[in-house]
């Protein structure tokens, strides 16, 4: 809770405004049924019309007051609560960009999209409601029942009787409702998540026909979602009903009272008028109050689920004596072990004990879930070691600025993600203040000029959201030369050219090999004849370093990499290549 009010920030002065002129409002409404017994039993009843008039005045002037407090009162109102939703979600979405992939894995994707949404729209709701009806129910209910206890001290015992009534009823039903809520929230993080991955991956489920499966699988979700709302519902309806027993009850019992009282001579005609008046007051109040119960109740469980958010911190930090220069390209792993879930005992990679000269090309190959991917995440710090150093240009990577690191690090991750805009535009995430000249000599490195050219408006035509206008080469291909406007130090393309023909692939390690002699050029790959030419090439297997020599070493002393070849180039060949 408190990390969600420290947002308010600059807001917090609407806040205070609003809860002002919300009590001049309850006041002046106050006041009016007291107004209306003067009117009644001074004027009227004594036939007294400069009293009516005098007092009547008052009325309209203090309506009017009521009027204007309660209209800037809610301008305030609404913009402390889009404020604050503002707030937190440029909050959230801040804290996201520091997180390590270590911290993302603790939330789903679709779990976090429903906490800037969903959750905050709930919270935003909650804190106008708060502000307004919280601040407002309070003081009106505090009010009639003073004045109650003013005009009948008797009479007022029947409010205490509802009033306990009702707190009984609304606090079992928050009690219960409070638990349901949460997991409905879940449940709209699975629902989430099934959109997200049916829209995502729209294509293969066309492909394979399973449209049916799909729908079955979201209906079940949405079921789900759909019993435990009317679950929490069904209770809170119960609201009403205990509301209308109070009403029913105190109106009654003050009339039968009231009535007695007005013919012993104990109370006077206008007194019973503004009696009544605030009964309906104090009962509407106990109303609007059990409403912010029902909002509170529903937005605790996504404070809750926005504070995770915020409360997280990220596993990577940087030191405060941060190395702010990366001295060459070199890379030592002294002996390595890694988790994704630290303290599970099953490691990703073990006891990788290995050393990269600055300038080397290296190779990576192995099978599905050998580790090729955990070790190159190790070298930009993608993720921490759990035991052992990892060192790039002779300084373990926990000791540089990490924003330093990564801009001599490039890698060209497996999945290749291009964003809407032009092409020059993606080009310069490399860069931001690369020229056009410099990003066309990257596409040429990276062999993706040839068909840059052959595009309507060549480096300023447009890429659709997710690069879903261009092939799944061609993307790759843009995303090598993104990664080469960095100038790293140390170039790492993780399965990046799987989809380009072998030609292609030849081509661009040929330009690597001229353009960029001095980078460090680790290249994963499937295929051999991607890794064949590398000065030296690491062969995994279950996360352990089966080998790390030459091709012609590799070729005539390692089985596994003898597998791979005689497989791929005696076999059936590369895909495009004849046996």
């Amino acid at each position: 809770m408190r990390k969600v009010i420290q947002q308010l920030k600059q807001y917090k002065r609407d806040t205070l405004s609003c809860i002002g002129l919300t009590a001049l409002e309850v006041i002046m409404e106050i006041l009016m049924p007291f107004i209306t017994a003067i009117i009644i039993d001074q004027g009227v009843e004594a036939g007294n019309l400069p009293v009516v008039y005098r007092y009547g005045v008052l009325m309209v002037l203090m309506a009017f007051l009521a009027l204007l407090f309660g209209a800037l009162a809610g301008k305030n109102a609404a913009s402390a609560a889009t404020g604050l939703s503002a707030n937190l979600r440029e909050a959230i979405y801040a804290n996201i960009q520091t997180f390590s992939f270590s911290n993302i894995d603790k939330f789903s994707v679709p779990g976090l999209v429903t906490r800037m949404t969903t959750d905050i729209t709930n919270v935003q709701n909650a804190f106008m409601m708060i502000i307004r009806v919280a601040v407002r129910a309070p003081l009106n209910l505090i009010f009639s029942f003073a004045l109650c206890l003013i005009i009948s001290p008797p009479l007022s015992g029947m409010f205490l009787i509802a009033v306990v009534f009702l707190v009984a009823v609304i606090g079992t039903i928050m009690a219960v409702t409070l638990k349901i809520f949460k997991q409905v929230f879940r449940r709209y993080d699975d629902l989430n998540a099934s959109v997200q991955e049916n829209v995502t991956a729209i294509r293969v489920v066309k492909a394979f026909v399973r449209e049916d499966y799909e729908n079955v699988k979201f209906s079940k979700a949405s079921q789900m979602l759909y019993k435990l709302s009317v679950k929490a519902e069904g209770l809170l309806a119960f609201n009403a009903p205990a509301m209308m027993v109070s009403v029913y009850f105190c109106i009654i019992s003050v009339s039968w009272l009231g009535a007695h009282f007005i013919v012993g001579g104990s109370m006077t005609t206008g007194d019973l008028t503004s009696l009544f008046s605030y009964i309906m007051s104090l009962l509407m109040s106990l109303m609007m109050l059990s409403m912010v119960v029902v909002m509170i109740s529903m937005s605790m469980a996504s404070i809750r689920r926005i504070g995770e958010v915020l409360n997280e911190k990220a596993d990577l930090t940087d030191p405060e004596d941060a190395v702010t220069e990366v001295a060459d390209g070199s890379i030592d792993f002294n002996h390595v072990n890694f988790s994704y879930k630290h303290g599970s005992g099953k490691n990703s990679l073990s006891d990788i004990d290995l050393h990269i000269r600055s300038g080397e090309t290296v190779g990576i190959i192995g099978g599905t879930g050998a580790g090729k991917s955990s070790l190159v995440n190790l070298i930009c710090r993608l993720y921490d070691v759990d035991e052992g150093s990892v060192c790039v240009g002779g300084v373990d990577v926990r000791r540089y600025d990490t924003e330093v690191l990564r801009n001599q690090v490039s890698v060209v991750l497996q999945k290749n993600t291009l964003f809407s805009g032009t092409i020059l535009e993606n080009l310069r995430w490399g860069n931001p203040n690369a020229t056009e000249e410099e990003c066309v000599e990257a596409c040429q490195a990276a062999c993706a000029d040839e068909f840059i050219e052959r595009m309507p408006d060549g480096y300023q035509t447009r890429i659709e959201r997710g690069g879903s206008n261009v092939s799944g080469g061609q993307k790759q291909r843009l995303c090598i030369a993104r990664a080469l406007l960095k100038k790293p130090k140390v170039l790492i393309l993780d399965d990046s050219t799987s989809a380009v023909d072998t030609a292609t692939d030849a081509s661009i390690r040929a330009a690597f090999a001229k353009k960029i002699p001095g980078t460090t050029k680790i290249i994963i790959a499937q295929r051999v004849s991607s890794v064949e030419s590398a000065d030296r090439i690491l062969v995994l297997d279950d996360g352990r370093i089966d080998a790390f020599d030459t091709h012609e070493n590799l070729l005539e002393n390692n089985a596994i990499y003898q597998d791979i070849y005689h497989s791929q180039l005696e076999g059936s060949g590369d895909f495009d290549q004849p046996a």
